[in-house]
């Protein structure tokens, strides 16, 4: 076992087979394929929008709870699997080590790694959804979907190690809030303060990232290695801080405001 590598009891075959050189040879030709699957979805959702403007909207609960739980269980499986590696990472080394040094991409956490990365062409889909069942479309859906394909897909060929917790953090929220669409899809009854705790994790990872970007700035500028270039550096923290507002926003008018105003009414 190298230095940073947890040393799984259990690795499946298809981690252990995976062979990761050649899916980041792929990335570093095809990365900028990220811009065209945007391009492609930008123009299916509002495009599809203008087509479902008069027209009835589609039921879809089966296919959505489906879409969802697949999302879920894929959520849910990741989590378990990066989980020890990141613990692993802090105990036998540091905190510095695990957002500095990206030794992730060795062993069962590669393989998890690329699905972390291939993934977020799939959750496009997420929109078609949205688009069918004429629910509303805000700007922070398809803007968050289109910046974290783009930055992950980027971010990949780099082997930035913060990549590490926001990976890590996205499979645990995902695992959250994906399992919650499927038994809201499937009409189980929630409670509303659910809702409120999936918007709370999400905006908590959004903070935890400028925070780790804040940090690692700092790191670098004291002259110590840490592998994240500064072209990625600005990147990551333009896109976690514009989430951070967004997300902020969205907590505020929901389940602040409007709430406020519901109770006030009654």
């Amino acid at each position: 076992m190298e230095p940073g590598e947890h040393n799984y009891s259990i690795v499946f075959a298809f981690e252990k087979d995976w062979h990761e050189q050649r899916f980041l040879n792929y990335m570093l030709e095809r990365w900028t394929d990220s811009f065209l699957y945007s391009i492609i979805y930008v123009v299916v959702v509002f495009g599809g929008q203008s087509l479902m403007k008069h027209r009835p909207r589609y039921e879809l609960r089966p296919f959505l709870a489906l879409w969802s739980g697949i999302l879920a269980l894929f959520s849910i499986f990741g989590a378990i699997r990066t989980w020890p590696e990141m613990i692993s990472t802090i105990t036998n080394h540091s905190l510095q080590y695990s957002v500095c040094v990206p030794t992730y991409f060795k062993g069962v956490t590669s393989f998890w790694a690329f699905m972390f990365t291939v993934s977020k062409v799939y959750e496009l889909g997420d929109t078609v959804f949205i688009v069918l069942r004429k629910q509303p479309l805000i700007f922070l859906h398809w803007y968050h979907h289109i910046t974290v394909l783009i930055y992950v897909w980027y971010s990949y060929t780099d082997h930035t190690a913060p990549g590490r917790w926001f990976m890590v953090m996205n499979y645990t929220v995902h695992s959250f809030m994906y399992s919650y669409y499927a038994l809201r899809a499937l009409q189980f009854r929630m409670p509303k303060y659910v809702n409120m705790v999936i918007t709370t994790l999400q905006l908590t990872q959004m903070i935890i990232g400028v925070v780790i970007n804040i940090w690692i700035y700092q790191i670098k500028n004291r002259g110590e290695f840490c592998q994240q270039t500064y072209e990625n550096l600005k990147y990551s923290s333009i896109m976690y801080l514009t989430y951070f507002v967004l997300f902020a926003h969205f907590f505020i008018t929901t389940y602040i405001v409007k709430s406020g105003k519901q109770q006030k009414a009654e």
